[in-house]
């Protein structure tokens, strides 16, 4: 399958962008501004879901699952605001892709995972123009960099990668990844870890993925699942 390689004007993006420019426009103490920031940007999220219907609801999963590793972390209320507002949007690069590219079961060939590796360089600069979603399109940008360098836009690596982008890949993966067999919740949970920890060390920072796999290695206790 061919596809172009110039961004695509979604119809949808000038929509959304001015929403971002009100928002962007607001003068409000510190934490109202976070709240309404959430709040105003989960108008965004259901515009996307509409947009992106094979994607519904996964950037307020990731974002669910990202919150609870930074809470971990004891990242401050401004981190993991950030992180909140990139994982809710680090999917809107796919709106510059061409339509068939968003299209499931259609096979990529070269040219085509060329195209899409572009979508997290092209997301981070719809939103980089927002002071508010300044740090967060950083992150959005870094996402699907690798721990071993093989990533991609920018393909650095490590400790290099910002730490919201890292705790950001591992959230996007664990929500992304499909079990066809396992129809139980935390049967499928549970084996969406063990693909986490094969990918330890060369697509997610290790130390992030051991602490990830402990919480939820807790939670599958409290409810009485044993890990085998």
């Amino acid at each position: 399958m061919q596809t172009e390689c110039a961004p695509q004007v979604h119809p949808t993006i000038p929509a959304i962008q001015m929403l971002l420019r009100k928002i962007d426009s607001l003068r409000l103490p510190t934490r109202s501004r976070r709240d309404v920031e959430s709040i105003l940007v989960r108008q965004v999220v259901r515009e996307l879901d509409r947009v992106l219907p094979s994607y519904a609801g996964h950037g307020l999963r990731t974002a669910e699952i990202a919150m609870r590793l930074g809470q971990e972390l004891a990242m401050t209320d401004e981190e993991l605001h950030q992180l909140k507002l990139a994982s809710y949007l680090h999917d809107i690069g796919l709106l510059t892709l061409p339509p068939a590219v968003n299209e499931a079961g259609t096979f990529l060939d070269c040219e085509t995972y060329r195209t899409i590796q572009n979508h997290v360089r092209l997301g981070a600069s719809l939103l980089e123009p927002f002071t508010f979603l300044r740090t967060a399109s950083v992150l959005i940008a870094h996402h699907h960099e690798r721990w071993d360098g093989s990533g991609y836009p920018y393909g650095i690596r490590g400790s290099f990668i910002p730490l919201g982008a890292r705790i950001l890949s591992i959230a996007d993966a664990f929500d992304s990844i499909r079990v066809p067999d396992a129809s139980d919740r935390t049967l499928r949970d549970q084996i969406a870890l063990r693909v986490l920890r094969v990918s330890a060390g060369t697509q997610f920072d290790p130390w992030l993925v051991d602490l990830f796999c402990a919480r939820h290695a807790r939670s599958f206790v409290s409810t009485g699942f044993q890990q085998s």
